[in-house]
C-alpha cells in the first residue's frame, strides 16, 4: 500500500494545504499543533524527500499519527495520506535508529501480538492474575505505570478472560446452504474475544452459510503493515492467501484485519509470484456487516429491547467505506434503538498498537470517546474491532460508566437466537 519512490512527488504534491483535514485529525484536535496535523506531516515528508534527514523531532510527529485515515475521507483533493504515512513509516523503521528501550518495546509487541499461539500461552497466567484480583492491586499502587507506561496500558486494556471455546474447521449452514465462506479468526480476536468469533460463525450459519475456518491461518499482517514493517506484513499476507485460496468469499469481523486484506493487491503488486493471487484474495474479502447486507437476511430477527451507540472503527469507516451496513443490520432488529455518537470520525485512540506506543495521547482520545458514548445515554456500545472494544471499555471503566460493550456479531447472534437483552447487558438488581 505504501508509495513507491517514483510516485512520491505526485502524492506529496496532491496536498493543497486547505485544512479540511484538521477537524478530523485526532492529534490536531488534542493539541492544535500544525506539525501534528496531516498537512503538517506532509510538509515534513516533503522536507525529507528533498534531502532533510529524519530528525528525532520529525519522527516524533510521524509516530504521533494514528493512521486512522479520517483525513483521507475528509480531503476534497483526494490526497492519499494513507499511502504516504505507510511509506514514511517504512522509511523511519529502516533509516532511524530508535533508542534501545523503545526498540525493545516494539520488538516485544511484534513478537507477541501477531502470533495467536503466543497469545494463547499468555491467557492462562493472565486469567489467574485477574481472578486473584491482582490487577486491582497493581493499578492502586501505580507501580507498573512508573516502570513503563506502555506496560501499564497493556495491563489496563486486557479484557476480562473466561474460557475460550475453540471453533471446528467447518460450521454447517442451518436451513439450507446459500453460500460457503471462509472466516478469519484473527490474533487478538481469537484469543481475547473468542465469543465474537463464535457469534460470527453462528450468525453466518443461521443465515445459510457453510463456514470454513482453516486451521492453517495465522496473522493477516495488519499490525505490521500499519507500523512500517512491510517485509513482515508481506510474509503474513502470503500465508493468509495460501490459507484462504480455496474459498470464494473471506468474511472478516475485525476492521483492521479486513482493511489490510483488502490492501494485499497493492502490498504484493511488485511480487510476480504473488501479485495476481493477492489481487484475487483482496477482491474476495468482505467485512461481516458488508457481506451480510450483500447476502440479505433470511433468519428471523427476534426482539431485543436495547438502546445502543454504534462506534465507527476507523479501518471500517475510512479504510473500507463500511458505514451504513452495520447500522442497517442493527436497525433490522425489532426493539433495538441506535443512537449516534458525537464526532464519530475522530479515532478512539486504539489504532492497532498506538495505545501501547503512545499511551498518554491514546488515553486522552479514549476518554474523549468514552465521554461522547456516555452522552448518548445508550446501555450498550457496539464496535466492530477488538482494539476499539478494549480501548473504549477501558476508558468507560476509568470514568465509572456502566455501559456494556459488544460486537455487531454478538448483537445479531442474541437476536437470531432469541436470547434477549440479558445476553448483552446485566441489569442491576
Amino acid at each position: 500500500m505504501s508509495a513507491s519512490d517514483e510516485e512520491l512527488p505526485k502524492l506529496l504534491g496532491d496536498c493543497v494545504h486547505c485544512g479540511f483535514c484538521l477537524p478530523t485529525c485526532p492529534t490536531y484536535v488534542l493539541w492544535g499543533e500544525e506539525m501534528d496535523s496531516p498537512r503538517g506531516r506532509i510538509h515534513l515528508m516533503q522536507q525529507h524527500a528533498e534531502g532533510a534527514p529524519l530528525s528525532e523531532s520529525m519522527v516524533g510527529h510521524f509516530d504521533a499519527c494514528l493512521g486512522c485515515m479520517a483525513c483521507v475521507t475528509a480531503c476534497p483533493s483526494g490526497v492519499q495520506y494513507d499511502r504516504l504515512i505507510e511509506h514514511t513509516r517504512a522509511e523511519v523503521e529502516s533509516e532511524h535508529p530508535r533508542p534501545l528501550r523503545e526498540r525493545a518495546l516494539r520488538e516485544a509487541i511484534f513478537a507477541l501480538f501477531p502470533y495467536p499461539r503466543r497469545l494463547r500461552a499468555l491467557r492462562g497466567p493472565l486469567r489467574l492474575y485477574q481472578r486473584a484480583r491482582l490487577d486491582e492491586l497493581v493499578r492502586r499502587t501505580g507501580l507498573l505505570e512508573r516502570i513503563s507506561p506502555s506496560l501499564a496500558a497493556m495491563e489496563r486494556l486486557a479484557p476480562p478472560l473466561g474460557k475460550a471455546p475453540r471453533l471446528p474447521e467447518r460450521v454447517a449452514a442451518r436451513g439450507g446452504r446459500r453460500a460457503t465462506v471462509g472466516m478469519l479468526t484473527g490474533c487478538v480476536q481469537r484469543e481475547f474475544f473468542p465469543g465474537v468469533n463464535a457469534a460470527t460463525a453462528r450468525v453466518l450459519a443461521l443465515e445459510g452459510c457453510d463456514v470454513v475456518i482453516p486451521r492453517t491461518q495465522g496473522c493477516c499482517g495488519a499490525l505490521s503493515l500499519h507500523s512500517g514493517r512491510e517485509d513482515e506484513a508481506k510474509e503474513f499476507a502470503r500465508r493468509t492467501i495460501e490459507a484462504f485460496e480455496a474459498v470464494d468469499v473471506i468474511v472478516v469481523n475485525a476492521a483492521g484485519c479486513g482493511s489490510s486484506m483488502k490492501e494485499y493487491a497493492a502490498l504484493l503488486a511488485g511480487d510476480p509470484a504473488w501479485a495476481r493471487r493477492a489481487e484475487a484474495l483482496s477482491a474476495r474479502t468482505r467485512d461481516l456487516a458488508e457481506y451480510l447486507v450483500e447476502l440479505g437476511p433470511r433468519a428471523e430477527r427476534r426482539p431485543l429491547p436495547v438502546t445502543v451507540a454504534y462506534h465507527d472503527a476507523c479501518h471500517l469507516a475510512h479504510a473500507q467505506g463500511v458505514r451504513s451496513q452495520p447500522r442497517a443490520l442493527l436497525a433490522g432488529i425489532p426493539g433495538l434503538t441506535v443512537r449516534e455518537i458525537t464526532d464519530p470520525d475522530v479515532c478512539c485512540g486504539s489504532a492497532g498498537v498506538y495505545n501501547l506506543l503512545q499511551p498518554e495521547a491514546a488515553g486522552e482520545l479514549g476518554d474523549r470517546k468514552a465521554g461522547h458514548v456516555r452522552g448518548t445515554g445508550a446501555e450498550l456500545l457496539v464496535a466492530a474491532n477488538p482494539g476499539c472494544a478494549m480501548q473504549i471499555a477501558t476508558a468507560l471503566r476509568r470514568q465509572g460508566a456502566e455501559i456494556a460493550v459488544a460486537h455487531t456479531a454478538e448483537v445479531l447472534d442474541a437476536s437470531l437466537r432469541g436470547l434477549g437483552r440479558g445476553a448483552l447487558i446485566t441489569d442491576a438488581p
